[in-house]
């Protein structure tokens, strides 16, 4: 650990701030940065906390507050009390605070340390709000398992248009809630009526009590728990003050000590932005701090702007983008090379499959010859084991109410292994009795026999796609949208540099906005 004695020693002079002071033209943005804690140096006996020591302090305070949180999530998972919460107004008809903790202790509920553990009430309010937070967000859900079950379908596995616009209806802003949301609820509430023999009531019948995670939302504290101050001179710099147990279990308030935290912020966290109070969260003996942060932007505007982001979508190359700059002269310019998608990331599971499957299948032969084809051999049931192993491995298992839309679905829209890749290259028998290797009338539907040809088999299909000899059938290309009409080349290509996308030359680009 590597001490800051410029923040650890003196207290820098720019505190938190509440507001932002914005010029005209000018609006506000939040934003969240996450900084690793490498230590800390406690106040009281001014002992240097390594990083594990500093992680440990956190567990201890955050495994109190998760305590709290977790009964009190248990105490009102009912649906009376999300109602009540969703209603968004207390006994007397006042609207509920934002804060969440203060929303809790405006309908009484309150929660406490337990037996024999003194903490103090700054601490009971990272509680409220963590538990607040979780029965806000079970308030949407709840609305959302009764439309699913209002307007329940006559076949979960598949809408038809007309239910699809009812369950949209019945819920706020259904229009803009993608539709797998609504696919994963109606394949949880058709489990439950598979179990129960009913559907469920709302939210609270149909799940348990969420677990609740080991954090400290600092945000709910004022000066007298946390303090954040960036440093006077280095505005990369800043401290956290906060109070921590120095036991598991606080006996008294002597037990509670300031532990003052040296934090070096990104570069991603402007010099004039206001800071706010982090969220602590310890997992693997490290704890992050998620430091929200505000600062001003210009306003947006619908017109006046001279940078355009294009994105061209085509099959050779699934997504290719660049961006391009109008001068003032009315000539358009492009801001680099541009950038083309490769799946490299999903294609490494491929050969990792296909690797562990040639693997089996050459421990199998062996077996094979060592057994010699005698049943009471020790080595054949092991053969059985890796041949099962091995079918797995070739052709993973898939849900049944969602293998239809896996079968259906575009030609590339999911790349992956083997077994669930060639699933949007043809359309299976087992689920609607199409031909297996495309709709070209020369191939029948075949369930377990030999391939019809070597041209068909998935293997050499992998390989021309390669050597780009091999193109899908012309039945599957309807399914893709139609391409827009190639812009202007773009001149001057200049190298960039991008995460997460391989960079290259982009022939074309289609202009957007």
């Amino acid at each position: 650990m590597t001490p800051m004695p410029s923040l650890v020693g003196a207290r820098p002079a720019r505190p938190v701030t509440r507001g932002l002071a914005l010029a005209d033209g000018e609006a506000s943005r939040t934003a969240c940065a996450r900084v690793l804690i490498r230590g800390g140096v406690d106040e009281k006996t001014g002992e240097a906390l390594s990083a594990a020591a500093a992680a440990e302090r956190v567990s201890w305070c955050a495994a109190l507050t998760k305590g709290m949180a977790a009964r009190l999530v248990t105490a009102h998972w009912e649906a009376d009390d999300v109602r009540a919460l969703a209603a968004g107004q207390d006994g007397l008809g006042r609207r509920l605070p934002t804060q969440a903790w203060m929303a809790l202790r405006r309908l009484g509920w309150g929660t406490a340390p337990p037996e024999g553990v003194t903490a103090n009430d700054r601490v009971v309010r990272m509680a409220q709000e963590q538990a607040g937070r979780i029965l806000r967000s079970a308030c949407w859900w709840d609305g959302l398992i009764r439309a699913v079950t209002a307007s329940w379908p006559a076949d979960p596995g598949r809408r038809t248009p007309e239910e699809w616009d009812a369950v949209r209806a019945a819920v706020p802003g259904g229009e803009r809630i993608p539709s797998a949301v609504f696919r994963a609820r109606t394949r949880q509430v058709a489990r439950f009526a598979a179990a129960e023999g009913r559907l469920p009531a709302d939210v609270t019948d149909l799940e348990p009590p969420p677990s609740v995670p080991g954090t400290l939302i600092l945000a709910a504290c004022d000066r007298q728990q946390a303090v954040l101050e960036r440093h006077e001179t280095d505005p990369g710099l800043a401290l956290l003050r906060v109070q921590l147990p120095s036991r598991p279990d606080p006996r008294s308030y002597r037990d509670w000590s300031w532990v003052a935290v040296p934090l070096t912020l990104p570069p991603t966290v402007p010099t004039a932005a206001a800071l706010h109070l982090p969220t602590l969260r310890a997992a693997g003996g490290r704890v992050w701090a998620d430091i929200a942060f505000t600062h001003p932007v210009p306003q947006s505007r619908r017109d006046g702007h001279t940078v355009a982001v294009g994105l061209d979508w085509g099959l050779n190359t699934l997504l290719s983008a660049g961006a391009v700059r109008l001068r003032p002269d009315g000539s358009i310019t492009a801001l680099g090379a541009g950038a083309q998608y490769r799946a490299n990331g999903v294609l490494a599971k491929t050969h990792r499959l296909r690797r562990h499957g040639e693997q089996l299948h050459a421990k199998l032969d062996h077996y094979q010859r060592l057994a010699a084809g005698r049943e009471d051999h020790p080595l054949t049931a092991k053969a059985e084991i890796l041949r099962a192993e091995a079918r797995l491995v070739a052709n993973p298992p898939v849900a049944p109410e969602r293998r239809p839309r896996l079968v259906r679905g575009p030609v590339g829209s999911r790349p992956g292994h083997r077994g669930r890749g060639d699933c949007h290259l043809r359309r299976g028998p087992a689920v609607d009795g199409s031909p297996r290797y495309g709709p070209h009338p020369q191939h029948p539907p075949v369930a377990g026999g030999p391939r019809p040809g070597h041209r068909t088999a998935p293997a050499y299909r992998r390989r021309a796609r390669h050597r780009g000899r091999y193109r899908p059938a012309a039945g599957h290309l309807p399914v893709l949208p139609p391409l827009p009409r190639a812009a202007a080349a773009l001149q001057g290509p200049q190298p960039a540099h991008g995460t997460g996308m391989e960079m290259g030359q982009v022939p074309r680009l289609r202009l957007a906005g």
